[in-house]
């Protein structure tokens, strides 16, 4: 009798400590969303990526949009390098590219608010995602005779190029009365910043704007502060057709770039989401085990 009184007790307090599911389900996702908010504050971040300045490496909206993995915690340890694809917060100078009309509503913006953190909706900051072209103490400049991009005198090696201006030497390059708008005169890059351009050269409010062709050459948008770098854009997350690693290449020729681990910090994140799944799993099986052995029920 006192080992069935105690069974009995044991399994009622068990079942004592089974929630309804209208009570388990918020819950759950106040863990889900505090996890997420967590991981993507100090490990992994997801973006959406509004405009086209990035194609056709990255697509924008116009496209889908894709969101991107981003890994914030490489920059804590080394400094971004030439031919990395790089998430940063605009300094003041910078115009936005991509202008979202926002919601008018409390519920729409708490709606859109959530959805940022977790990638399913534009950001409400302005921050861009460009490649580094130039670090502190290189010269960039534009163009050389086949109209490339140069850094302390050597063409750069761009083949992720799309869609760049229009160069025609003799008739319109950088020496022509018409100047192209790929030109820009020699930019020395500051110390503790970084040069950045779209791989969309014709659609890209980068470093140049403001300076291309005909224009002042001081008046370029300029370069950023390495401090303003948020993270390296790791890994396409969605949609599900474009799963690849954003790998970095290697435009000034240096070597030592390092590999992206793209896969690595998608693994992460599926890791994560997978394991929130089978302990979800897991305490439902042991509800119900403990159901069935309730000699009362």
């Amino acid at each position: 009798m006192g080992t069935e009184s105690g069974t009995n007790q044991s399994t009622a307090q068990r079942r004592a400590k089974t929630w309804p599911f209208w009570i388990e389900l918020p819950i759950l996702l106040v863990v889900a969303l505090t996890m997420t908010f967590l991981i993507q504050t100090f490990l992994v971040k997801v973006y959406y990526i509004p405009s086209a300045s990035m194609d056709q490496t990255l697509h924008g909206a116009a496209s889908g949009g894709d969101r991107i993995l981003v890994n914030k915690v490489v920059y804590d340890f080394t400094e971004p390098k030439p031919g990395e694809v790089v998430v940063f917060a605009g300094p003041p100078t910078w115009a936005a590219e991509a202008r979202i009309a926002g919601p008018t509503t409390w519920l729409g913006r708490f709606g859109q608010s959530v959805g940022s953190v977790i990638g399913i909706a534009p950001p409400n900051e302005k921050d861009f995602v460009k490649r580094v072209i130039a670090t502190a103490g290189q010269t960039v400049m534009c163009c050389d005779g086949d109209g490339r991009v140069e850094v302390d005198g050597k063409p750069l090696f761009e083949p992720y190029i799309y869609e760049d201006f229009l160069f025609t030497a003799g008739s319109l390059d950088c020496v022509s009365a018409l100047k192209s708008q790929r030109c820009f005169e020699p930019q020395l890059v500051p110390a503790d910043s970084l040069w950045m351009m779209g791989d969309h050269r014709s659609d890209s409010g980068d470093s140049t704007a403001g300076c291309r062709g005909n224009e002042a050459a001081d008046r370029c948008q300029g370069p950023i502060p390495v401090a303003n770098a948020i993270g390296r854009a790791a890994f396409i997350a969605l949609p599900v057709s474009r799963w690849q690693s954003i790998d970095a290449v290697d435009i000034q020729g240096l070597g030592g770039i390092a590999g992206n681990a793209g896969w690595y910090v998608f693994a992460v994140v599926v890791v994560v989401g997978v394991s929130l799944v089978i302990v979800r799993r897991r305490r439902r099986l042991a509800h119900a085990a403990a159901g069935d052995r309730d000699p009362s029920g």
